[in-house]
């Protein structure tokens, strides 16, 4: 499938899932408040195919992350019923499991912030830099936490701004007095290990088109 039909595939399926969270969420007002980004950056993301296209993967990745985050708009973070599905289609409970007293769906979103978008981030920033090396793995990751922060402080506004409920409902600490803190970790947690992820990778290719190109310089002069 050509780059142009596969991103016009996931948009496809991301507006369709769009359509259908919207029916009937759990608190219309924090559904409306949650997806105010998320239009913001599926237009960002729609301008940057146009002037800079980015992988397959790339969008593969902002794709899964965007529909993880649809789910926890629908519900509101704090009401999504992840344990409630475990427990009725696989009989395991991993609240219980893991020891959980609060509902960690949206820990599992701040992680995959950092984890899923780190890389898109990084491709972007390598084809309008054109950086290599160390500053093309440490700036993602720096985007990541600086961005995590910026979000934070998005959520403390929103709640001083509206309050009661709605506010609550936005902010999403459950009770934990360290939710900023602990969210602002994982992202930065999901970021390193996707950054130590690609370098790996990229490490190991670069490694072996090295030896390649030994063994070829080996062969040519043997040859000679």
């Amino acid at each position: 499938m050509e780059h142009k039909r596969y991103f016009l595939l996931l948009s496809i399926i991301f507006v369709i899932e769009f359509i259908v969270i919207s029916i009937n969420p759990y608190n219309r007002a924090d559904w409306a408040l949650e997806n105010v980004l998320i239009v913001f950056s599926a237009i960002f993301v729609v301008f940057t195919y146009k002037k800079c296209p980015l992988s397959r993967l790339s969008y593969s990745l902002i794709f899964v992350f965007m529909s993880l985050h649809e789910i926890g708009s629908h519900y509101t973070y704090a009401n999504v019923p992840y344990d409630e599905f475990l427990q009725s289609y696989f009989n395991f409970s991993l609240n219980e499991y893991m020891g959980w007293e609060r509902n960690n769906f949206d820990r599992l979103i701040h992680f995959a912030y950092g984890f899923l978008l780190a890389y898109p981030v990084r491709d972007l920033y390598c084809k309008i830099a054109g950086v290599k090396g160390f500053w093309s793995y440490f700036t993602p990751l720096n985007l990541i936490m600086s961005t995590s922060m910026l979000y934070e402080l998005v959520e403390w506004g929103a709640a001083e701004i509206f309050g009661g409920e709605l506010g609550m409902a936005y902010l999403g600490t459950q009770g934990d007095i360290w939710d900023a803190h602990k969210d602002m970790a994982l992202a930065s947690l999901g970021g390193f290990i996707a950054m130590a992820i690609t370098l790996f990778i990229h490490s190991r290719i670069q490694k072996d088109f090295r030896e390649q190109w030994r063994l070829s310089l080996t062969v040519k002069h043997n040859g000679d």
